[in-house]
């Protein structure tokens, strides 16, 4: 475990190093969130209880997924294209000769990418939302380190998904058709374009079972309080549940995917 502790380690040291980047980051999820924040108000100023939520929920919610936005690499980024290049080029046949274990090495530096996320693109967006807006932030300090328990659940449940579109390319090579329905599929179904409980019906009953759910939806939907109790027990258990059939997928598909390395070109 100190072996991938300190991958960790690495992962957060690695997007340290992007300050640039990271507060252009900043500057375009406030930005963002001031745009989608207004659009939301008037939403709700029309239909003030739309999906269960209230105007400074709404407002909550829009705030908080800026927030977890790099975090979770919902608009891409991270370790799949790094993986998906390595595969392309052969240089996993290095990776799978290391004495490490695969999923466990990417596992470990994404925590670390998310773990810089979450200060250094997370906090900045989320409090100039309170700042400009009226938010139902919890004062209670037991809920935020509940919801950070979430977010953590939700980053693996991310990981997963994303582990199993980087693993496409052994058989595709080129992994660019399977990435663009995989951020489709994300930004429709994580919540981040509009709330799940937005979605009425049948419909909305089963995006809230898909594992994109619990990538974003159940971690805001904790801080918000619509959780507690055994309901909030459940919203856990549903992210652990996914999490663990994911990276269980994720492990017969590399075993699947590795009894041949193919490198392309020889």
């Amino acid at each position: 475990m100190r072996l991938y502790a300190a991958v960790a380690v690495s992962g957060f040291r690695r997007y340290a190093t992007y300050r640039v980047a990271t507060a252009a980051g900043v500057f375009t999820n406030t930005v963002f969130g001031f745009v989608i924040a207004c659009t939301f108000s008037a939403l709700w100023d029309e239909r003030p209880h739309l999906g269960g939520y209230d105007r400074s929920q709404a407002l909550t919610f829009v705030w908080v997924s800026q927030g977890l936005l790099a975090v979770m690499s919902l608009l891409g980024g991270g370790f799949q294209e790094e993986l998906q290049e390595r595969i392309r080029s052969g240089d996993i046949a290095v990776d799978l000769y290391r004495p490490a274990d695969l999923q466990l090495w990417w596992l470990a530096a994404d925590l670390g990418r998310a773990g810089f996320q979450l200060l250094g693109r997370g906090v900045v967006p989320l409090s100039v939302g309170a700042l400009a807006f009226e938010l139902a932030l919890p004062a209670d300090p037991l809920r935020w380190l509940v919801f950070l328990l979430s977010a953590l659940l939700g980053v693996v449940v991310g990981f997963g998904l994303r582990f199993l579109v980087a693993l496409c390319a052994f058989w595709l090579l080129d992994g660019a058709g399977v990435n663009m329905i995989s951020a489709l599929l994300c930004m429709f179904f994580t919540g981040m374009t509009l709330p799940l409980t937005v979605f009425p019906g049948l419909f909305g009953e089963i995006a809230r079972l898909l594992p994109w759910a619990a990538v974003l939806q159940v971690p805001v939907d904790v801080l918000l309080g619509v959780h507690s109790g055994a309901g909030l027990a459940r919203a856990l258990a549903f992210q652990a549940l996914w999490a663990v059939l994911l990276l269980a997928a994720g492990r017969a598909t590399q075993s699947l995917a590795t009894r041949k390395v193919v490198v392309q070109g020889g």
